[in-house]
């Protein structure tokens, strides 16, 4: 077997994506699509017919978050990924990809992170002020497609789990925000859904362009974090993507989630997102951004809005990241009102080589809070959180 980092040149990789002809960069987590330009950290190999391909990326973090409704904690997080591709003399590609995740042995509990909010450890009470652990199994999935023509193509996919056709690419896969290991306050107003049990999707490639159907299931993960859930495939969404230049990939999507909360079964979700995300050489090094929002529209009236804006910059050993973000949530108040809080994360790695395919690196964060003023006192005035953590990346 030979292996060699990923190079679109190599003899016998192929230069398509998975889903069409289109350049294999686009390709992100489930379905959705990247820029062009965004770097691929994986490693690839030919073994007979098939590609196969692995990432890695697993972090090692002391999290510290101010104030009573604060914590310390240190803790392993990340996921390991391995893929196998066939691409048949017809044109037709077989995809199949598995994912698995640290995350459980961090306990139920995950860790803290204010102003976050969503799912369960219990099955009792909410997760408030606490980032979720990710299931062991995050992704067992497999995709066929079909050329049409050189420029056009269909394709089915199906996990279990898997992600459907709802928001950006999932926040550990985004060129923007890969680099920062807290997960954004904003993750279930854009891309919570990147694991669900059971999932079906299809979808037209036409060019830069991709418009898909997902049904799936809408009930979150439980709070039981190394079994899988029940399939229900009660939820539906659609999303329309657009790679205008190697720099842009936009998205518009819209889903119907059914009974997607453990503790509220009765309340139902639409979801509406939308996001560009771009990538693009800057001097010696490469920058990239997003920016997307969220609009969740719950069956009990509530309408909640999420917005982020994410960048970092990759030069040589070094990547600087930010991320700003503003969520409108009724969780965070006692009393369940509304409220309207933010977040700027600011921080910075440095990554040395240490084998041939892989980077250790080391970094930290710093994350200052902004919450309504009749709230502060419960967050103990002037809310923040940091984070030190070390890193093993393939590359």
């Amino acid at each position: 077997m030979e292996m060699a980092v990923d190079e679109m040149s190599m003899s016998g990789m192929p230069e398509s994506g998975t889903l069409g002809a289109y350049p294999m960069t686009r390709d992100s987590s489930g379905t959705s699509w990247q820029p062009d330009a965004a770097l691929h950290s994986s490693i690839h190999g030919m073994v007979g017919d098939w590609m196969l391909m692995g990432h890695a990326m697993l972090w090692g973090v002391y999290d510290t978050q101010s104030g009573p409704r604060g914590a310390d904690k240190a803790y392993v997080e990340g996921m390991l990924m391995g893929a196998a591709r066939r691409d048949f003399s017809n044109g037709d590609t077989l995809n199949l990809r598995a994912m698995v995740s640290p995350d459980p042995f961090m306990g139920k509990s995950g860790y803290a992170e204010l102003l976050s909010s969503g799912e369960t450890a219990n099955g009792v009470t909410p997760l408030i002020d606490r980032q979720h652990p990710h299931d062991l199994i995050m992704e067992l999935s497999g995709s066929y497609a079909r050329l049409l023509d050189d420029e056009s193509s269909v394709f089915v996919y199906a996990g279990y789990p898997g992600e459907p056709a709802l928001g950006p690419a999932a926040f550990i896969h985004r060129p923007s925000g890969m680099d920062i290991p807290d997960a954004p306050i904003t993750h279930h107003w854009l891309d919570a859904t990147h694991i669900v049990f059971g999932v079906l999707t299809a979808g037209f490639v036409h060019d830069d362009w991709k418009l898909e159907v997902s049904q799936f299931t809408g009930r979150e993960p439980d709070q039981h974090r190394y079994d899988f859930d029940p399939i229900r495939l009660d939820s539906t969404s659609a999303r329309i993507s657009w790679n205008p230049d190697p720099h842009w990939s936009l998205q518009v999507s819209w889903g119907r989630l059914n009974s997607p909360e453990q503790l509220a079964p009765e309340i139902n979700e639409n979801r509406t997102t939308a996001s560009a995300t771009y990538v693009t050489r800057l001097g010696d090094g490469i920058l990239a951004a997003t920016l997307a929002w969220g609009l969740k529209q719950e069956s009990d009236g509530a309408n909640l809005n999420g917005v982020l804006l994410e960048g970092e910059y990759q030069t040589g050993s070094w990547t600087a990241f930010a991320r700003t973000e503003w969520e409108q949530n009724s969780e965070l108040d006692a009393l369940g009102r509304r409220r309207g809080v933010g977040e700027l994360t600011l921080g910075a790695i440095h990554d040395w080589a240490v084998a041939e395919h892989f980077k250790l690196g080391l970094g930290a964060l710093y994350t200052f809070d902004f919450v309504p003023s009749d709230i502060v006192p419960s967050y103990g005035g002037g809310p923040h959180g940091a984070m030190g953590f070390v890193r093993l990346i393939t590359h």
